[in-house]
């Protein structure tokens, strides 16, 4: 019988702390279960807590008599430490009633003395089982509860992992927050996130695009205007800022912002207050600013377009999101996220990605990063006729191999140099993801592994590319 299937090889082992006062039995657990679990034991209830205080162990074998301590009160002191470790009792057939009682307090199950070497694995077995199926459930617990806070950011590499730690710190004071990332990124699900995670994410998350609003309009947009104040208000009506009031505002493309009104957003930043257009009257307010851009604001900076000291004034905490080039491990996530949201928004059922598919997104450079991922995937789903985004639902531009090629030099490309170009790519993608593995990546190809072997010599594909 095996604890561990062929597949956990290289996991961390199961921990299992045997406790009993006859050597001689904890010795016989631990030829039984060393080839499948990490064995601790002790032989009393003094020595059982404090390793349980400073070790993580899964699974405890309990013998009900100890010298130092009732089994039953060791039971529930264990529980009293860790909830979620599983105990197994072991007694005598005369003290069953009690094992049984004991369960009631959570213990897993019981076995009796003697016991056959199958019956304790197959036991083992099942606790460990329910072990990792409880924390399971606890972290997809915590996955909801994370997706909730922020919102559509996908992705589980490193540094996707420090932004969400960097979210959740600056989420508990009201700094004020620059976001530096390249088009398409999500600096607007950034900046939603640290506002959803923040003490004022019941009250408003307002953002403007400051490059998207005319350059006459921009300052009313964001400071309000009194009635009157120019041609065409004919009512007052209230700016950004005060529609943020106790909540965010999230500034997005804030190196656009015309150098008059940098510094009208620097005395709002700095005093906490604004003047409508037309207006005499301070109003205080009390708003989160989180401001974004892709742009170079130190270089904005050296060449006089942008302020220092508001500079200095947003820079406060700076996050840096990376672009999707440098987290390829994410494209997988990702599409399956947004596979999920396209089926739902149409009405479809798609089922997923095709490999060779799945190899020309890794092999993409994503120039527009997430959002044109995205907007791929939407376009798939939406023309997909098959359980399986396959090569013919992608745009072609995503398919040729060389997209940086531009004008007239792509227009004239032979069709049979486009295909050899194509295949090349894809297939080095896919030897790449597997480590070179013909056998695998012929598999994912569709391809024999002889006729995987032709390709490659066909098209001079060595490993040392």
């Amino acid at each position: 019988m095996v604890l561990n299937p062929p597949e956990a090889a290289g996991r961390v082992r199961p921990v299992v702390l045997v406790v009993d006062d006859d050597a001689g039995l904890r010795e016989s657990f631990r030829l039984i279960l060393d080839d499948h679990c990490d064995v601790l034991d002790v032989s009393d209830g003094a020595g059982a807590l404090e390793t349980l205080r400073s070790c993580q162990v899964d699974l405890v074998l309990l013998d009900i008599r100890l010298p130092d301590i009732d089994g039953i009160e060791l039971l529930e002191r264990i529980k009293a430490l860790d909830e979620q470790v599983e105990v197994i009792l072991v007694t005598a057939v005369q003290t069953v009633r009690t094992a049984v009682a004991a369960m009631k307090l959570g213990a897993f199950d019981y076995v009796t003395k003697p016991f056959e070497e199958e019956e304790i694995l197959a036991l083992v077995r099942r606790a460990l089982e329910k072990r990792t199926l409880d924390r399971e459930v606890v972290y997809l617990r915590s996955e909801l509860a994370r997706q909730h806070d922020f919102e559509e950011l996908v992705g589980r590499h490193p540094a996707m992992q420090g932004l969400y730690q960097l979210i959740a710190g600056v989420a508990r004071t009201p700094v004020t927050v620059l976001i530096m990332g390249e088009s398409g990124t999500g600096k607007e699900l950034v900046a939603r996130a640290i506002h959803r995670q923040g003490s004022g994410r019941e009250r408003p998350f307002v953002p403007v695009n400051l490059a998207a609003v005319s350059e006459g309009l921009l300052e009313s947009e964001l400071f309000g205007h009194e009635k009157g104040a120019f041609t065409g208000a004919v009512q007052k009506r209230l700016g950004k800022f005060e529609l943020a009031h106790e909540g965010t505002l999230f500034l997005d493309e804030v190196a656009a912002l015309r150098v008059d009104l940098q510094a009208k957003l620097l005395r709002a930043l700095q005093e906490r207050e604004i003047e409508r257009v037309g207006g005499t009257q301070r109003i205080k307010i009390e708003v989160r600013v989180i401001a974004a851009t892709n742009a170079d604001l130190k270089k904005a900076v050296h060449e006089g377009t942008f302020r220092e000291d508001l500079y200095y004034r947003l820079n406060v905490v700076q996050i840096q999101i990376p672009p999707l080039r440098e987290r390829r491990e994410d494209i997988p996530l990702l599409v399956e996220h947004f596979i999920r949201k396209y089926n739902h928004r149409f009405h479809k059922q798609v089922a997923g990605v095709s490999p060779q598919a799945l190899a020309v997104f890794h092999g993409h450079a994503w120039p527009g990063n997430v959002r044109e991922l995205e907007n791929v995937v939407e376009r798939s789903v939406a023309l997909a006729a098959a359980p399986l985004i396959d090569l013919k639902d992608l745009p072609l531009d995503l398919m040729l191999p060389d997209s940086g090629r531009h004008g007239r030099e792509a227009e004239t490309l032979p069709l049979k140099e486009a295909r050899e170009q194509f295949e090349r790519q894809v297939i080095l993608r896919v030897l790449e993801r597997v480590h070179w593995n013909h056998s695998e990546a012929a598999r994912i190809l569709g391809l024999h592994r002889n006729g995987l072997k032709l390709k490659l010599a066909a098209l001079g594909i060595r490993r040392a590319e």
